[in-house]
């Protein structure tokens, strides 16, 4: 872990979303060093599904040795965001750091997602980040060293990020993965202290995109085992970052091949060929009229090979080997991966993020694939 300098004592931080994960994480570190937090959020009263409010979040900052100021601050409400300012500026003199946290998401495609989603999105992560810097800007300029510190996914220019739109443990990971998902995650304590190292340089560190493991081993952290929820779990590869091979298109796929290879003559039996009897069955004109896509599956493991599902020609088609038609959409897994997506067991979008699924084609149609899952789902 990174220890605390002393560096933000007295100074004061205007944070968003703060109640809670990143924010609040950043919030007890800089607390740590006797700083004061602003506490910029919406949870007044607690929620039925996720934890901390402004007030608790504001007892846990001063048992770490800060002062807090807890304001109910909807970032899409600027009268809200303009009246925290005026508080912290009248509490506390001023506002030397501004983290702007608070975030919306929602990992559904164009037409699954509601125009109130898209509005939600852009009105918390964009306008909402705009008004609250537009807010403390007059009053950043006053202070000694000056810092906006911005919270994103990393900034990965790939293609695929705007074909289709290590994880850190927080109540939206829970949503978003379900239980068990936090094993692969790490603690919002190696945001904060990554944050931490940002905040205490000097403001001629500006302009910058930064990962936070990166950043902690140039400042000579070496274990990163004390950051994971589970450590030596394995961990969920951050899906916007690459791997040292290019993970979207490379992994699994010789072993995807190689089995085919391998099981070229006859279908392999097992639960692979046992799901693929029963979509066979399920199958009809009405599902391959409202689908027309055809999709190749390359499998790795026990039951390997090429696979597919012909949802475009007669009244469909499921099996082993090449598809009759070219394939529209090409997926590589794993075989038991396979059988526990098909089974509801497996989220498709979570077995994508993780890097256990690769897509290649048209993400429309794997968009349409995951939606027909829940009928297979009940019957498989």
């Amino acid at each position: 872990m990174l220890p605390n300098t002393g560096k933000l004592a007295g100074c004061t931080l205007f944070i968003t979303g703060a109640s809670r994960g990143i924010g609040k994480a950043i919030a007890l570190k800089a607390a740590r060093d006797g700083a004061n937090i602003v506490i910029a959020a919406k949870t007044a009263e607690p929620h039925p599904k996720l934890p901390g409010t402004i007030y608790t979040a504001a007892e846990e900052i001063e048992a770490a040795g800060g002062r807090a100021l807890p304001c109910i601050v909807n970032v899409r409400q600027e009268e809200q965001i303009i009246s925290a300012v005026e508080k912290a500026v009248k509490t506390f003199g001023g506002i030397d750091i501004l983290v702007n946290n608070a975030s919306a998401i929602s990992l559904t495609g164009t037409l699954e997602t509601e125009t109130k989603k898209v509005n939600l999105m852009m009105d918390v992560n964009v306008r909402g980040t705009y008004l609250t810097s537009k807010a403390c800007l007059p009053y950043l300029r006053k202070s000694k060293n000056p810092h906006i510190l911005n919270l994103s996914p990393p900034m990965n220019m790939k293609p695929i990020w705007f074909k289709n739109h290590c994880a850190i443990h927080t109540a939206a990971m829970d949503m978003l993965g379900g239980s068990g998902i936090e094993k692969q995650c790490r603690k919002t304590d190696i945001i904060a202290d990554a944050a931490y190292c940002i905040l205490t340089k000097p403001k001629s560190f500006t302009g910058n995109f930064i990962i936070d493991e990166v950043l902690l081993r140039e400042e000579g952290v070496k274990d990163f085992d004390v950051y994971a929820i589970a450590p030596g779990h394995p961990l969920m590869p951050d899906f916007f970052l690459d791997a040292e091979t290019d993970m979207t298109e490379s992994h699994g796929a010789s072993q995807a091949s190689d089995g085919a290879k391998a099981n070229k003559e006859s279908a392999p039996a097992g639960p692979v060929a046992e799901t693929f009897r029963l979509i066979q069955g399920e199958l009809n004109k009405e599902m391959v009229k409202s689908t027309q896509g055809v999709f190749q599956f390359e499998l790795s493991g026990d039951e390997g090979g090429t696979w597919y599902l012909d949802l475009k020609t007669s009244s469909g088609s499921a099996g082993f080997g090449k598809p009759p038609a070219a394939a529209d959409v090409v997926m590589s897994m794993s075989s038991g991966d396979f059988v526990k997506m098909f089974t509801g067991k497996l989220k498709p979008t979570m077995a994508f993020m993780s890097g256990k699924l690769r897509i290649k084609g048209n993400m429309a149609l794997a968009v349409k694939l995951e939606k027909m899952l829940t009928q297979f789902n009940a019957k498989l």
